[in-house]
């Protein structure tokens, strides 16, 4: 298992949180999405690694932004 923690832009709310967490969570592999609105982080337990642009496509369609 693996763990990596992003920021994403734009979240203020519940629902944003889950929207995230819906599309993160489709990604293979994934086992695990937290998101934490307030700081904006984004924690991804996965059986393997992710690619950045993976997880940044994820959040793209949940509406949201992948900042570095």
């Amino acid at each position: 298992m693996t763990e990596a923690t992003y920021t994403v832009e734009g979240m203020t709310c519940g629902h944003c949180a889950s929207s995230v967490r819906e599309e993160v969570g489709e990604l293979a592999g994934v086992k695990a999405v937290d998101v934490d609105v307030s700081s904006g982080r984004v924690t991804v337990t996965s059986e393997e690694a992710l690619t950045v642009d993976a997880v940044a496509a994820a959040v793209t369609e949940a509406g949201y932004r992948l900042v570095a």
